[in-house]
């Protein structure tokens, strides 16, 4: 059975010009029933028939008060939850958002080549990536790691790169529990050559796999 993703791309804030390429990269995997919107009026609604909310590159703050009791309800219920890149820049004005997610972000360097390392290959969104990944991409710094609240599944090696401030701790995807529902993020994503990239699609893939329930 194919699964629903509702797919929020709104922003407030700064915007990708990445969006549309990931769109069409969420439908292209070929596998899930993707409904896009930027109408926040549509996290208002009943979620219960989709297997997961996806922001995907949403920036400041993009929630109406009745749609943020809306997502809370339907995450900790038992549904799914994904993040990408921007999403950590998404919904300040909320604490709630930010223990959901498991962190915010703080800064990134430039856009850049670096490395990412395989933490945990047992995941889905890991466990076809090799074990140390070169990659370009913003390096996003956080403003905690998320390690002891989520299941961290890749890190950045920072000696690859210029400019990251977390140190050896520094996680760039990870998953956890909010109650019933599943939360997956990434921080990578950045450009929109990262959706033409088959590792990047196979991470994104098996993260999106998770959260809406599709593996384990």
């Amino acid at each position: 059975m194919t699964s629903r993703l509702l797919v929020f791309t709104r922003t407030t804030d700064y915007r990708h010009d990445s969006i549309p390429a990931a769109v069409d990269a969420v439908r292209a995997l070929g596998r899930f029933a993707v409904e896009h919107t930027e109408d926040p009026a549509d996290l208002e609604r009943p979620l219960d028939g989709f297997a997961a909310v996806v922001f995907l590159s949403t920036s400041g703050d993009v929630l109406t008060p009745d749609g943020r009791g809306r997502l809370a309800g339907y995450v900790e219920s038992g549904g799914g939850f994904a993040g990408v890149h921007a999403a950590a820049c998404t919904e300040y004005g909320w604490p709630y958002y930010g223990g959901l997610l498991g962190a915010r972000f703080a800064r990134h360097p430039a856009y850049q080549p670096g490395r990412a390392v395989v933490e945990d290959a047992g995941h889905p969104a890991t466990r076809r990536l090799p074990a140390v990944w070169d990659f370009t991409d913003e390096w996003y710094d956080f403003d905690a790691s998320p390690r002891g609240r989520a299941r961290v599944l890749l890190r950045a090696d920072e000696t690859s790169y210029e400019g990251g401030r977390m140190g050896a701790d520094h996680p760039l995807a990870w998953c956890r529990w909010q109650e019933d529902g599943r939360v997956f993020y990434t921080a990578l994503g950045h450009a929109a050559e990262a959706y033409r990239d088959a590792d990047f699609l196979t991470h994104l893939g098996g993260g999106l796999d998770w959260a809406a329930g599709r593996s384990e």
